[in-house]
């Protein structure tokens, strides 16, 4: 309320004692109301009479200024006070969703804890206090930019799926990423039971997430993916925002001793079958190593042609493959091998278990297998002439160190 100045010069002659009185009535109400004008108005940046009265010295300071678009994802959002303090900064996008944030420096500042959203209208609301406890408050809005280059990340395993205890969250980027730190950050993997889980950059368009050991049976796993305004190089934005769920089976890590030709099939640390195999012969070895089971196929054609073995081969109903490399190693059903199973080594670098041609036999040991393994779980080699495969060649990080893998 405004105090209302001279009405006792307006009162008519021989009347004068009545408007002395109305004015002293109008300057007490004045002065309950501070005595000047107090500055509420939306985005006035004025005091809005705290608990002491008056205007506020505090001031509140957003950045970009109201209005502005194109406005970039990251870094542009600040939110200051001076001479007071910050009190209260709510910012929201246009469907409502608060932006997380922190209060710091002694209220002096306010930032996002994470990137923006492209494309994206927001509003922000801040209030800060004097050192009398006066507050001012301050509004914006802005619209983040449209990005013209994006990317996207195709991931594996498939949300609502359950897969064996080697399996890794793994993301393939569709452009190459220069800023991986931004990258990483905006994907978050939360557990339960809680487990530390790293990511590890495959060049610069795969990264991985898994334990140090393999996951426990019935882990649950939550991905967030919060791709959408991330700058993965310069000028190129993600555009997903998603959560991805799986579970985690039973604990089967698989055995294969190429030295012996067996696998032994342990399920939560019990063997519970030993199959005689057959595996790389002198010059085509098997990879030594921690191979993840990627891919399940009841058929499937196998040509030399494809993994540099020109015409050595063409087998077009491979029955019962299961996928363990990028470069082509399976471990699948054989009706080829004749006497090989157990007794000695004669596939190109591929795990053979005996089977029938159309795999239409439920009994024998590739069918057997098959039924009983699911994506993720584990195959071990070992006593194979070969070296250790690589960790990128498939799901296979298991085979860097805890150490290496975290740098």
């Amino acid at each position: 309320m405004r105090p209302v100045a001279g009405a006792s010069a307006r009162g008519r002659r021989g009347r004068g004692g009545a408007a002395l009185i109305a004015g002293a009535l109008v300057l007490s109400l004045a002065a309950c109301g501070g005595g000047e004008d107090s500055g509420t108005g939306p985005g006035s940046g004025q005091g809005q009479g705290g608990r002491k009265g008056g205007r506020s010295a505090a001031a509140v300071s957003i950045a970009p200024e109201s209005g502005a678009s194109g406005v970039d994802t990251s870094g542009a959002l600040k939110v200051s006070a001076a001479k007071g303090k910050l009190t209260e900064v709510t910012v929201k996008d246009g469907k409502g969703a608060v932006v997380d944030g922190a209060i710091t420096a002694g209220g002096a500042s306010w930032r996002p804890s994470r990137h923006l959203a492209a494309a994206t209208k927001y509003t922000v609301h801040a209030v800060a206090e004097d050192s009398e406890g006066r507050e001012t408050a301050e509004d914006a809005t802005f619209t983040t930019l449209k990005p013209k280059n994006t990317f996207v990340g195709s991931f594996t395993p498939e949300d609502g799926s359950t897969v064996g205890v080697g399996m890794p969250f793994s993301v393939r980027f569709s452009r190459g990423i220069t800023h991986p730190g931004d990258v990483e950050k905006a994907i978050r993997v939360r557990t339960e039971p809680p487990v530390e889980v790293e990511g590890h950059w495959f060049g610069n368009d795969r990264l991985d997430f898994r334990p140090e050991k393999y996951w426990k049976a019935g882990t649950k796993v939550t991905v967030d993916l919060d791709l959408n305004g991330v700058e993965g190089r310069d000028g190129v934005y993600g555009t997903q925002r998603r959560t991805v769920k799986f579970t985690i089976g039973r604990n089967q890590v698989s055995v294969v001793d190429a030295r012996k030709h067996t696998m032994k099939v342990t399920r939560d640390g019990k063997v519970v079958r030993t199959i005689p195999v057959t595996t790389g012969k002198p010059g085509y070895d098997t990879w030594n190593g921690q191979m993840v089971m990627s891919e399940k196929l009841t058929v499937t054609r196998m040509n030399g042609e494809t993994v540099g073995y020109g015409g050595e081969y063409d087998i077009k109903d491979v029955p019962h493959a299961i996928r363990l490399t990028t470069s082509g190693t399976f471990i699948h059903g054989n009706y080829w091998g004749g006497g090989a199973f157990g007794n000695y080594n004669a596939s190109h670098g591929c795990v053979g278990l005996r089977d029938v041609r159309g795999g239409y036999d439920g009994s024998v040991p590739a069918a057997w297998f098959f039924n009983h393994s699911m994506v993720g779980d584990v195959v071990v080699v070992k006593h194979s002439h070969d070296r250790t495969v690589a960790p990128d060649n498939g799901l296979n990080g298991w085979n860097m160190s805890w150490a290496d893998w975290k740098k």
